[in-house]
């Protein structure tokens, strides 16, 4: 008997973080009658006089933000990570069980753009390029610190996903230690490169371009696809084809490449349900400590939350926080109605 992944329960292995998820796709003929939201964007100007973002605004402090006219970069006003923090350990009765510890670092805020009524999907090629090349300066400003481990790039986009504020911008957080999800990736990727002398995007980005179910665009530089092993719904990965460690260490081209699959990425979410798509995304590369890391693979997560429309998300809840993360759509059917909607854009072009 042939088993069904498309219609039968099943579970699917994250090589990247050593986790399993499981996958219930017959629960989507199930009724739904849980939370809806109304859809209706307010009308957003291109210059908020009380926003704290905008150039020449007041910020938190009485801080003014210059009137900048591309990327604009600035300490965050309510950082969760302060650079000068007395050292500091403690295990309760050396017993491993109530230990805690200091943990320094810097929060950076990171404007896409001075329009306030912009997103990355809606943004130029050029000028998402420039939000990559400062995103690299960061990197490598923060990177080459002593006492920073790691950089996290990210961008929460939408109130959904719990922005502050719609001004396009990204938060670059960089601290002492390896945060957790980087920290399990570093573990199975160095643990596949030792064994196969290969990253292990690599060879998985061999394999999905192979079987070619699971991509969702492409070019020349970059690959983005809805990972097997994904949990929100129209969750994907973005891998870059050459085995480069870091973002730092993108070729002028590749970083171009970046910033046309980050327009392609967003402005496609945007066409799924015909909104200004939700999601938290992150850039992930190798630690800052100083070693080359030949088996780290440079990526970009995409985690949106939204499900069955515009006003019906996906939460984290039951099974999903005492259990193990579950999905009801496959990879699969995501993949394509990322097609689908990507191939709107293009009839349009």
């Amino acid at each position: 008997m042939t088993f069904d992944l498309s219609q039968t329960p099943h579970r699917r292995w994250n090589p990247l973080r050593g986790e399993w998820v499981l996958v219930s796709p017959h629960r989507t003929q199930r009724p739904w009658q849980g939370q809806t939201e109304t859809t209706a964007a307010p009308v957003v100007a291109q210059y908020d006089p009380t926003c704290y973002l905008c150039p020449g605004n007041e910020r938190a402090g009485g801080h003014h933000n210059p009137q900048y006219d591309a990327t604009f970069v600035f300490e965050n006003d309510f950082a969760a990570l302060k650079p000068d923090i007395q050292a500091f350990k403690n295990d309760e009765s050396n017993a491993g069980l109530i230990v805690a510890e200091s943990e320094s670092g810097i929060c950076r805020v990171l404007c896409f753009s001075p329009r306030h009524d912009l997103t990355l999907a809606k943004m130029e090629v050029d000028d998402i390029r420039k939000v990559v090349d400062a995103w690299t300066q960061q990197l490598l400003d923060l990177g080459s610190r002593e006492n920073i481990g790691y950089v996290q790039i990210f961008e929460n986009r939408g109130a959904m996903m719990g922005a502050s504020n719609p001004h396009p911008h990204g938060q670059i957080w960089a601290s002492a230690s390896v945060p957790d999800d980087p920290s399990k990736e570093q573990q199975q990727q160095l643990a596949h490169f030792t064994k196969n002398g290969k990253t292990l995007l690599s060879d998985y980005l061999a394999l999905e371009l192979k079987l070619a179910q699971r991509i969702v665009a492409e070019n020349e530089h970059f690959v983005t696809l809805v990972p097997y092993w994904a949990v929100w719904p129209f969750e994907v990965i973005v891998i870059s084809k050459r085995a480069v460690a870091g973002l730092d260490l993108l070729t002028e081209a590749e970083r171009l490449g970046l910033a046309e699959m980050l327009k392609t990425v967003t402005s496609t979410y945007d066409k799924v349900f015909d909104v200004s798509f939700p999601y938290s995304m992150g850039l992930h590369g190798r630690p800052t400590d100083g070693e080359e890391h030949p088996e780290w693979h440079f990526h970009l997560h995409f985690y949106p939350p939204l499900l069955r429309s515009a006003t019906v998300r996906k939460f984290m809840v039951g099974f999903e926080l005492l259990g193990s993360p579950q999905r009801d759509i496959t990879a699969e059917s995501a993949a394509e109605t990322l097609r689908t909607a990507l191939k709107k854009i293009a009839s349009r072009e």
